[in-house]
């Protein structure tokens, strides 16, 4: 199972594993209301929304500490980045209540809010000039390359210890490499390992600006490092061979073509008379176009991050939630999640927005459901739609659900076959992981 071999799995950071082992208690350690506290004073953003225009003004000086060249900026190590957050779900019940599902564990989407928060911070930790109070870097999410779990069940009422650190540096990016664990008879056990990509901007937000590059110290950290390079070169291969991109191979065509014939529906009178248009449903199955919800969420100044865009760990919950819901309907008993990957933020979300939300079951196999959400804003006034997000979350079912199928077929292979292949290629990528 996968909670089996993400146990047997070492933990990618020798940091990690060195600094977590075996503490029991976390006095002194921050809080998430503390990494939200300090992102907002690493930028001087206002906890007021009627000041938010004056202090992104402010924010347009910081221009002039910019680093013209990537060799200008001091070289750091993993382990200046290092961060350790507690979030005290055992020691501080009064914070429970915002993170209890109703099945009395863990609600996910606030975890991956967490993540992303963290994630930002251990970037401006590396990038952190000495006597500059603020920083000139606008530190965004560009990619949530993969979230892996090795438990089912996050308890509400065990202290959660969140670790991380850079692990790699382009020129104006950076990998971050973070990991949950849960306090235990003692002992703080693996829960999950995040990998994210953020990139720095300039102050307004508008064009790249230069990282600090980053030395690795030992022979693992510079596996660490190489791992991340790798990471690089295996999502631009898998965008490369995106469907958008390219014809599927003729293995995927094969499959969209078996799963054509398997639903014609041959019971017409005559040799020759079945046609593209007769087809039956196979047994213990479902049609793709009845495996989706929507959701429509008002964008307000509360959901806001500390540039005044929506809150990208707030897209991800509600992304993540909607999943959820389209897994639990579809399945009909609750799914727990396994892994998210490659969730690319294409554009920002503006407050005031109408955001749509779309979740499909793409593909299905055994107990395990793959599942995409579509994320686009509508703008009321020129009634265009863009798309901003798409998400994809594996869940695993208590019991085996349904095979969805792809109804459309035809020369194009249309849209429904190129969602199941393209939810087969996801699902593929993620078992090869775990």
């Amino acid at each position: 199972s996968a909670c089996r071999l993400c146990i047997m799995r070492k933990l990618p950071s020798v940091l990690a594993r060195t600094l977590t082992s075996g503490t029991s208690g976390s006095p002194g350690l921050p809080d998430m209301s503390e990494v939200r506290r300090k992102l907002r004073d690493i930028v001087g953003a206002s906890t007021n929304w009627r000041d938010h225009v004056q202090a992104m003004q402010e924010r347009k000086a910081l221009h002039t500490l910019l680093a013209k060249r990537q060799e200008d900026l001091p070289p750091r190590r993993m382990k200046d980045s290092y961060l350790e957050v507690i979030l005290p779900l055992g020691s501080q019940p009064e914070i429970r209540e915002k993170y209890l599902n109703v099945h009395n564990s863990v609600r996910f989407g606030r975890i991956l809010e967490d993540l992303d928060s963290l994630g930002v911070l251990i970037c401006y930790t590396h990038t952190k000039q000495e006597m500059q109070p603020r920083s000139p870097l606008s530190i965004v999410t560009a990619l949530v390359d993969k979230i892996n779990l090795c438990q089912k069940i996050i308890h509400p009422d065990c202290d959660i210890k969140f670790t991380g650190n850079v692990s790699w540096v382009g020129k104006t990016s950076m990998e971050v490499k973070m990991h949950m664990l849960q306090l235990h008879d003692g002992d703080y056990s693996p829960v999950l390992d995040a990998t994210f990509v953020m990139v720095a901007r300039d102050p307004e937000n508008k064009r790249p600006a230069f990282v600090n590059p980053l030395i690795p110290e030992s022979p693992e950290e510079e596996e660490i490092f190489k791992q991340g390079e790798l990471n690089k070169m295996r999502r631009i291969d898998f965008s490369t061979a995106s469907l958008l991109k390219m014809a599927p191979t003729a293995e995927e065509r094969n499959i969209v073509h078996d799963i054509f014939l398997n639903t014609l529906d041959t019971r017409q009178e005559g040799e020759g008379t079945v046609s593209f248009q007769s087809r039956k449903l196979p047994p213990n199955s479902v049609w793709m176009e009845d495996a989706k919800l929507k959701a429509l969420q008002i964008c307000h100044p509360e959901e806001r991050n500390i540039f005044n865009r929506i809150f990208g760990g707030f897209l991800m919950r509600k992304a993540f939630e909607l999943g959820w819901a389209t897994a639990c309907s579809y399945g009909g008993s609750r799914p727990f999640i396994v892994s998210v990957d490659d969730i690319m933020f294409q554009k920002p979300v503006e407050v005031g927005s109408l955001l749509l939300l779309s979740g499909q079951v793409c593909y299905t196999e055994n107990n395990y459901i793959q599942v995409r959400v579509h994320s686009e804003v509508y703008n009321a006034n020129t009634r265009e739609h863009h798309t901003t997000n798409i998400f994809h979350f594996t869940f695993i079912s208590e019991n085996e659900v349904p095979q969805v199928v792809p109804k459309t077929y035809g020369g194009k292979y249309p849209i429904k076959s190129m969602l199941y292949l393209d939810g087969k290629r996801h699902f593929t990528a993620v078992m090869k992981e775990i």
